[in-house]
């Protein structure tokens, strides 16, 4: 995922693509919002955080090609985190409904 053509987020493809519908889904309501995830590639055992608004430019890129399936309880794990005070988190995949 790269941020502003400058911040760049290595993400594997399944967390991405859920983390795709839930920032695309805030963008379409012209919502703005922090979004924090562990960089440790970029900066040790680090965090970034930027601000996420629809008038800078995101973009996704995935390793494979094909779309992973989507697992509905992360996705709405990540939209409760994208709408609380802190901002959206990278958080652990649930276990998907039986």
């Amino acid at each position: 995922m790269t941020y502003d053509s400058k911040v760049v987020a290595t993400i594997d493809d399944r967390a991405l693509a859920h983390l795709q519908v839930v920032i695309w889904a805030k963008l379409r309501r012209g919502e703005t919002f922090a979004f924090t995830w562990n960089d440790p590639e970029r900066n040790g055992f680090g965090r970034t955080s930027i601000w996420v608004t629809p008038h800078v430019s995101l973009a996704f890129d995935f390793f494979g090609s094909k779309t992973p399936a989507l697992n509905p309880a992360w996705i709405e794990v990540l939209t409760k985190s994208a709408n609380s005070p802190g901002g959206l988190q990278l958080l652990p995949e649930p276990s998907p409904p039986s």
